[in-house]
């Protein structure tokens, strides 16, 4: 995908790039308290531009590579979020695991709806994958929701599953199927 695709009028979804290491430092800096429940301990490296840059160089080769499809949500050049489909698997099994989060100053207006959407349209038509997956901590309803309207079933509950904010959580388990195509047609 090369072109941006725009959700509303003024939010376009496009893949990341190095340009937006300072842009990424900021949304993380300004949302950290909102986010802080949902991810990982971060080192304060990542709140820099040069944290960015290093997570995005990785982040791009491994996209080159076709492991990783990282987009960013932009509205009036500002980043508020990003989704990532990573440990992209071709072959029989076409499948990727998605993550996403969103600045808290723009919650709350169907955005993340509109985004995971857009990238399980795109997993489908453009990178011909058969399923996607997810995983929420338990506790996070608001993430449940975003999956459920957008066509994602509960497939199971995993305790202990993922390290977050300092501690092993449980986590619900989801995927979505986006067709029953042949691999790759």
């Amino acid at each position: 995908m090369t072109e941006a695709r725009s959700l509303t009028s003024d939010v376009q979804l496009r893949i990341a790039t190095l340009d937006d290491a300072a842009a990424l430092a900021d949304a993380y800096t300004r949302s950290w308290d909102h986010l802080s429940p949902w991810e990982p301990a971060r080192p304060e490296s990542w709140f820099t531009v040069a944290g960015q840059r290093e997570r995005l160089t990785s982040t791009l080769e491994r996209y080159k590579n076709g492991h990783v499809v990282p987009w960013v949500l932009v509205e009036a050049d500002r980043v508020i979020g990003a989704l990532t489909l990573q440990d992209v698997v071709a072959g029989p099994f076409r499948s990727a695991s998605l993550g996403y989060w969103l600045a808290g100053d723009v919650t709350g207006r169907g955005l993340a709806t509109l985004a995971v959407e857009a990238v399980a349209d795109l997993a489908d038509t453009h990178y011909k994958l058969h399923r996607i997956e997810a995983s929420t901590l338990k506790h996070n309803l608001a993430s449940q929701r975003v999956l459920q309207r957008t066509g994602f079933e509960q497939i199971g509950f995993a305790p202990t599953y993922l390290y977050i904010a300092g501690t092993w959580q449980d986590c619900n388990l989801y995927q979505r199927t986006l067709n029953n195509r042949e691999p790759g047609a």
